[in-house]
């Protein structure tokens, strides 16, 4: 994955990871980079309320609005929030995830924070993925004793 810096409306620079397209597991949205929120609901299958707090907890970056103030989300929002879903399905805490968010918006001298805190994090989630390896053995020795096992005879 590959990060880009480009400017957003607001003319401070956006920082976001290159997409993996499809990454949600839906097909995307046409590429327009013009999504309303219920285009966007329908693709993340997050709420409409979810990408509200997102933004409001400082998750997302900022969104541009039409005149009427209605939320235009872009391919590279888009792209964030298939990497905030990757975060979430690892189990990173929202804590966690807004820091990263702040020290993508602070720049490039942030490199060595944000290297640190995804390598916590990826030694958080092998030693998870470590415990459900251990937990699946069990599962399968339980389930191959129950499939070779006689049932007890019934008492009546």
């Amino acid at each position: 994955m590959t990060v880009t810096d480009t400017p957003g409306a607001t003319g401070r620079a956006r920082t976001v990871p290159k997409p993996v397209r499809a990454t949600i597991g839906r097909p995307r949205p046409q590429a327009r980079d013009q999504y309303t929120i219920s285009e966007v609901v329908a693709y993340t299958g997050l709420s409409a309320h979810t990408l509200r707090w997102y933004e409001r907890i400082g998750l997302m970056p900022h969104i541009d609005r039409t005149h009427t103030g209605q939320r235009r989300y872009s391919d590279q929002d888009l792209d964030w929030l298939d990497f905030v879903a990757k975060l979430r399905l690892t189990g990173m805490p929202v804590a966690d995830m807004v820091r990263y968010a702040e020290l993508v918006r602070e720049g490039g001298h942030t490199y060595r924070e944000r290297l640190e805190l995804l390598v916590a994090h990826r030694e958080d989630v092998r030693r998870r993925v470590a415990e459900l390896r251990d937990t699946l053995g069990v599962l399968d020795f339980k389930i191959d004793f129950y499939a070779g096992a006689e049932p007890a005879p019934e008492r009546h």
